[in-house]
């Protein structure tokens, strides 16, 4: 059923369905009585016979009546046997078919020009004796021909036009690739395209191919000679959008010498005449003007066919269709008639066809959704690249990319992939805090077959969604510290933390504590931090806040924030039963640019016996520095003022700008002045006078270096010796150890450093002195407040000071390197 063979006019015709061929190489062979001549390109051309096939191996061979190796009937009956031979992979491996067919046809005009697409053909009726065109000057050279040879009725020898004249026998014709026979009533003489003895020739302004013989044949009544010619058309093809318009010589030149009428066109599709219905039917079109024969027919009529190509990688198609003109005229001096047939492939140029991309994505579904389209059927999609690589369509349906193909009935095909914005081939950026722009860089590779050739389609799809989720922050406070938690949001943990200031980094988040999951991060913050600001100090307490922010890390949006203010126990002022008063002043937010140790008591005198960033600590008789004394009923109060004074003569300038907020913090203590209680007395004898004794033993004490002036950390025994460098502060704590009696306090009395390590050893230099600083130290001495946190219980039984690295000396000699 893939072949079938049928006559049209004076050739056979053989169609091969592609699904037969399909993946094989094709040899014809014609059979010739018991033999079997393999017909290759250039024996097909001169003996008669064309193949056309398109990509798909869907073939077309045509055998002229009058070719070789046919059993012709008195040029009425004609006898065609073809075998075709297909092999796969080798010669061995081969599926032959033979196809014998008959074909009648008795419409001969005098003279039959075939134009094929290989060769040109002209046969033409032998006349009988006396007829016009056989002089006496040829009857005579009848004994000159060489029938002592053994030539019988044949073809002598041919004089070509070119337009000299060549001659050749018969001989010598063929090996030229021409072929020259008679058969019982005509004379044939083919002649492929381009050979030597052809040449072109414009008529109307159509290109024509020409050969022009005067061929020589022995017949029974004698020498005879007949002027063949025949030309076949080359070009003449115009094309626009939708039409296809072949043009032919209304009077081909070379084939008529004087006037001449045209009795019959007709128009057909792969050799085969269309009636004015079918014509009708596809849309074809045949019309003649003053010069030309045209023939129209649409782009995309159904008797051609569509092809892909990719010039530059881009997609292109072409549309190849085969027209065949017939055309019978008479010339009106001898009444002889002249088909003239032409059998005119033709393909457009190659036209752009860029597919056309359609967005369905549906934000909703948070899925892009693209269709890429429409190829003719030799298109396949081989792999899409992405921003991750490249994977096939296996691949991408694998991945739950789903990629399906789309047939529609005009034999085109679409494409559709489907990709969820989650996926990760999938790009993500936000240029607003809520907004997520969601980028699918896409290139489809496909394949024209069955050449397999490449060619890309590059796609973008991009979509917006407000569908961000920012983190937010809770905080609660304790006695001591700020407890913070962060819920991540949509970005998960992509963003910056801030606290106050200070930007969260890995050794800042260990300081506090810091504990993270998949969904949440916390953090402690103690209130005495250097992140943290001092709003408010009372007698009792003191404001805190804590800053939290969160952004974006690129453009720095603000996330989320939180601003957490708690208050925190915190004794500032205490009064001693021996009229001393100690104050602990705190830097406060609304004094941005105060250094604690620019604090002073009324007397400017008075400075903190100890200060940092942040605190400064004043200790003070009450009848010194400024303090003044009130009398009230019961009490009596003292009252002095801590404040930030402008001094010209201090060092450094200006210790603030005019602009700048006073500090002032007042600070008092109150006495009973008299006080009246009722006492009930029995008197009953003692027997022992109450004594007071004087307890001794052993008491427990550490010393401790610590790493920091907050006393978190503490140097270990591992740690020693421990090396400084000159004045850099060590941080010195030392406590009773074993007993928490609130009654008790730790009184450092004196303090010294040695050279060697027996403290009896000299040299020795004094750090304390009957509890205070040794004023004849130039590097004095800080003593450091001490409060209760979760470490300190008892603060009375630790003390904590520092002093600056220092090296004995002697004789402006260094003693010791370190």
């Amino acid at each position: 059923s893939a072949l079938k063979s049928d006559c049209v006019g004076n050739l056979m015709r053989l169609s091969l369905d592609g699904a037969l061929a399909v993946g094989n190489r094709l040899e014809v062979e014609a059979i010739n009585g018991t033999q079997h001549i393999v017909l290759t390109p250039s024996l097909a051309a001169q003996c008669g016979y064309s193949m056309q096939s398109d990509p798909w191996g869907n073939t077309r061979i045509y055998t002229s009546l009058m070719g070789c190796y046919v059993d012709n009937k008195e040029d009425k009956s004609f006898n065609v046997g073809l075998k075709l031979k297909m092999y796969s992979q080798s010669r061995s491996d081969v599926v032959s078919h033979d196809v014998m067919q008959t074909c009648s046809y008795t419409q001969w005009a005098s003279r039959e020009i075939l134009c094929d697409r290989n060769y040109m053909e002209v046969s033409h009726y032998m006349t009988t004796p006396g007829a016009k065109g056989q002089t006496q000057e040829y009857q005579s050279k009848i004994n000159t021909t060489p029938e002592a040879s053994g030539m019988a009725r044949g073809v002598w020898k041919m004089t070509f036009y070119t337009p000299d004249p060549v001659s050749m026998v018969q001989k010598e014709a063929e090996q030229a690739g021409y072929s020259a026979m008679t058969t019982p009533t005509r004379l044939v003489m083919r002649s492929p395209y381009n050979t030597a003895e052809t040449y072109s020739e414009d008529v109307a302004g159509i290109p024509m191919e020409v050969f022009r013989v005067s061929t020589y044949y022995n017949a029974p009544h004698g020498l005879s000679v007949v002027n063949l010619a025949a030309a076949c058309p080359t070009g003449g093809v115009l094309f626009t959008e939708d039409v296809i318009s072949w043009h032919v010589p209304r009077c081909i030149t070379p084939l008529i010498d004087g006037d001449f009428r045209i009795l019959g066109m007709h128009m057909g599709i792969n050799g085969q005449r269309l009636d004015k219905s079918q014509m009708a039917t596809q849309g074809y079109k045949l019309s003649t003007t003053d010069f030309h024969i045209i023939t129209e027919i649409p782009v995309g009529s159904p008797d051609g066919y569509y092809k892909s190509h990719a010039p530059d990688y881009q997609y292109h198609i072409t549309y190849s269709v085969e027209p065949m003109l017939e055309v019978v005229w008479m010339a009106e001096d001898t009444k002889d008639y002249t088909r003239y047939k032409v059998l005119f492939p033709i393909t457009t140029p190659v036209m752009p066809r860029p597919p056309h991309v359609q967005d369905n994505t549906v934000p909703e579904n948070r899925l892009f959704s693209v269709y890429v389209g429409t190829f003719l059927h030799d298109v396949e999609l081989r792999n899409i690249t992405f921003s991750t690589g490249v994977l096939t369509v296996e691949e991408c349906n694998a991945r739950g990319f789903t990629v399906q193909e789309h047939h529609f009935p005009n034999q085109t095909k679409s494409f559709s992939l489907n990709v969820p914005f989650a996926a990760d081939v999938v790009l993500k950026h936000n240029p607003e805090s809520f907004t997520t722009v969601y980028f699918l860089p896409l290139i489809f590779g496909f394949i024209i077959l069955p050449e397999e050739i490449p060619f890309a389609h590059p796609v973008d799809l991009e979509e917006s969604q407000q569908d961000v989720v920012l983190p937010t922050i809770t905080g609660t406070c304790d006695q001591t510290q700020f407890y913070v938690s962060v819920k991540y949001g949509s970005q998960g943990n992509n963003f910056q933390t801030m606290v106050g200031p200070s930007q969260l980094t890995p050794e800042l988040a260990k300081d506090y504590n810091a504990h993270a999951n998949s969904t949440h991060f916390s953090l402690m913050v103690p209130y005495t931090a250097m992140d943290t600001v001092f709003e408010l100090i009372t007698s009792g307490s003191v404001r805190a806040r804590l800053n939290l922010l969160l952004s974006e890390p690129n453009n720095n949006w603000v996330l989320a924030d939180l601003y957490l203010t708690c208050n925190f126990p915190l004794t500032t002022t205490e009064c001693y039963p021996n009229g001393t008063m100690t104050a602990l002043a705190v830097k406060v937010e609304s004094v941005p640019n105060l250094i604690p140790g620019w604090l002073t008591l009324k007397d400017q005198s008075c400075t903190p016996v100890f200060s940092n960033d942040r605190f400064a600590y004043f200790s003070f008789s009450v009848n010194s520095c400024g303090t003044t004394r009130t009398f009230f009923d019961h009490y009596m109060l003292y009252e002095n003022e801590i404040g930030l004074y402008y001094n010209k003569n201090a060092k450094g300038a200006a210790y603030i700008s005019p602009i700048d907020p006073d500090y002032k913090q007042v600070i008092s203590c109150y006495y009973v002045v008299s006080q009246t209680q009722t006492v009930a007395f029995n008197y009953k004898p003692r027997v022992n006078e109450p004594t007071a004794e004087i307890g001794s033993g052993q008491l427990m004490v550490q010393m401790r270096l610590a790493k920091d002036s907050l006393y978190n950390y503490f140097y270990q025994a591992e740690d020693y010796p421990v090396v400084k460098y000159l004045r850099e502060p060590l941080y010195f704590e030392v406590e009773l150890m074993q007993s928490t009696d609130p009654h008790l306090e730790l009184i450092l009395e004196n303090c010294w450093a040695t050279l060697h390590q027996d403290k009896m050893s000299l040299p020795s230099w004094d750090i304390i002195v009957d509890s205070c600083a040794n004023r004849d130290d130039s590097y004095v001495t800080i003593f450091y407040p001490v409060v209760s946190d979760a470490r300190v219980a008892v603060p009375s039984l630790i003390k904590r000071f520092s002093v600056k690295m220092f090296t004995f000396t002697k004789e402006e000699g260094v003693l010791r390197d370190e």
